[in-house]
């Protein structure tokens, strides 16, 4: 394993290394959050892939694989579904808004104070995003070094903050290209051929497996809908996700290089399923259908590559890591801490240094805080499940009204919010965490809520829908940070 162990350590000082490189380039808030909005196609397609392609989609792609076979695919190809769908219709427009925050576009569209409500629910769930992807460290540093599950969390969790702190969106983005390209080349062109062909092609693997392994629909109708409503619509309005959108240097960059990112994800769902499939025919009793890739990573690849498709591993983890975790700052520091303050941001651009400590700041307390958080929990599948159903049933339907009906009110997005919140909470107490009901009915208490209250209130002003085109033409000369009044 001394070669292995190399690689792995080689890896994790590079990334390091981006970190301190990147904290050259991070001299502004623009340039910290969002790297200057200045990525182009190539760099955004694969940070873009890279955030939405964390250790589930990897580890429990291809657990999903080993459990129902290609349908195994559908988790990760409803995110790929989700990704294509955010940036064809409405990444473009989104781009423009020159924001930096979910809540900051919902206080833009509706005339404020609509920020701190929709602020906590975002913080929640990006929090637990950054919680679960860093538990996944325990997983991957087992298989390497047998490490107590503790001190995995706290090396692999103290990397990720370290270079995140230092650098922010720049040492994130320039992190995340090379973990995209080492993905690429662990899991898409080594491990996928080789499961295969230890598994004996697919010819034996479909004489060894039950027909059902091969059906597209075999892990459930139900199921598959579950996954479009947690996944393709979470990919439409995560900070996580919004983030990269940001940092697109034009409309047209975020558009098609998201949409590359996107078809890359359908790729990628498939192949996890594949390896899976393989993993199945190879080691048919395993304790968990989680254990499926680090068993045959471990078992069937050679020195070297085996390290190296752990490192793709690791980079799955860490890049869904670092994106949730400026993501929680971001919203921690904009729309929660200085909204309390009463802080109001008049956005010169030179004030944009004094700035960059505070967000810097909040990465390193936020950061310690998903490390704690993460060393304390143990049920990582609800964890997520919770905050997906959280993001989904309290903010779907006033962000995605905001963009699509002028009709909506802040009265109605507040009442949309609340009601959907509380309708997931109730429900996952009386059906449970992982039942599918929470979020279709929280999601439909979220969705009537707005429309009655936005129909039983005055509409939102006209100054404030005047401002909200400028921006979404992309017309407007002021700075994101400055919030539009509420009307008198």
């Amino acid at each position: 394993m001394a070669v292995d162990y190399t690689v792995i350590v080689v890896y994790l000082a590079g990334m390091l290394a981006m970190g301190w490189w990147g904290m050259r380039r991070a001299r502004s808030k623009s340039e910290f959050l969002v790297a200057g909005r200045r990525l182009g196609p190539a760099m955004y397609s694969g940070t873009m892939a890279a955030i939405v392609l964390g250790g589930a989609s990897t580890i429990g792609g291809v657990g999903l694989g080993y459990r129902y076979g290609l349908s195994g695919a559908w988790m990760v190809f409803t995110i790929g579904l989700g990704l294509l769908a955010l940036s064809v219709f409405f990444s473009a427009r989104i781009a423009r808004l020159k924001v930096y925050t979910v809540s900051e576009m919902l206080d833009l569209r509706y005339g404020g104070r609509a920020g701190v409500i929709s602020g906590v629910v975002m913080w929640a769930y990006t929090l637990m995003l950054a919680v679960t992807s860093t538990i996944a460290y325990a997983t991957i540093f087992d298989v390497l070094f047998d490490m107590n599950r503790t001190l995995a969390i706290v090396i692999g969790g103290s990397i990720v903050v370290a270079y995140s702190t230092l650098g922010g969106m720049w040492s994130i983005t320039l992190t995340d290209m090379v973990q995209f390209v080492v993905k690429t080349i662990g899991v898409l062109l080594l491990l996928l051929p080789i499961a295969v062909v230890k598994a004996g092609g697919f010819s034996e693997m479909k004489a060894k497996l039950p027909t059902s392994y091969f059906d597209p629909l075999g892990i459930g109708g139900e199921t598959i809908f579950t996954y479009v409503l947690i996944y393709t619509f979470g990919m439409l309005i995560g900070q996580d996700i919004w983030q990269r959108v940001f940092t697109a240097r034009s409309d047209r960059t975020a558009r098609w290089g998201g949409t590359v990112a996107g078809t890359y994800c359908l790729a990628y769902a498939l192949a996890g399923a594949v390896i899976g499939t393989a993993a199945k025919v190879l080691y048919p009793a395993l304790g968990s259908p989680d254990d499926a890739f680090a068993t045959i990573v471990k078992s069937e690849l050679p020195v070297g590559v085996r390290g190296l498709v752990l490192a793709a591993a690791l980079a799955a983890v860490m890049s869904t890591s670092s994106g949730a975790l400026i993501a929680c700052a971001t919203v921690a520091n904009n729309d929660i801490w200085s909204r309390l303050r009463g802080v109001v941001r008049h956005g010169a651009e030179d004030q944009d240094q004094d700035e960059v400590g505070g967000n810097r700041a909040f990465i390193l307390i936020m950061g310690m805080a998903v490390i704690g958080t993460a060393i304390a929990l143990n049920n990582v599948v609800e964890a997520l499940t919770v905050a997906y159903n959280l993001l989904v049933g309290g903010l779907l339907v006033p962000i995605l009204g905001g963009l699509l009906w002028r009709r909506g009110t802040v009265q109605g997005a507040l009442a949309s919010v609340i009601v959907g919140g509380l309708a997931v909470i109730g429900l996952m107490a009386g059906y449970g965490i992982l039942a599918n009901e929470p979020v279709y009915y929280g999601l439909l208490a979220s969705l009537a809520a707005y429309v009655v209250v936005s129909l039983a209130t005055r509409p939102t002003d006209e100054t404030v829908l005047a401002t909200w085109r400028e921006r979404l033409a992309g017309h407007s000369p002021e700075l994101a940070s400055e919030p539009v009044p509420a009307p008198q």
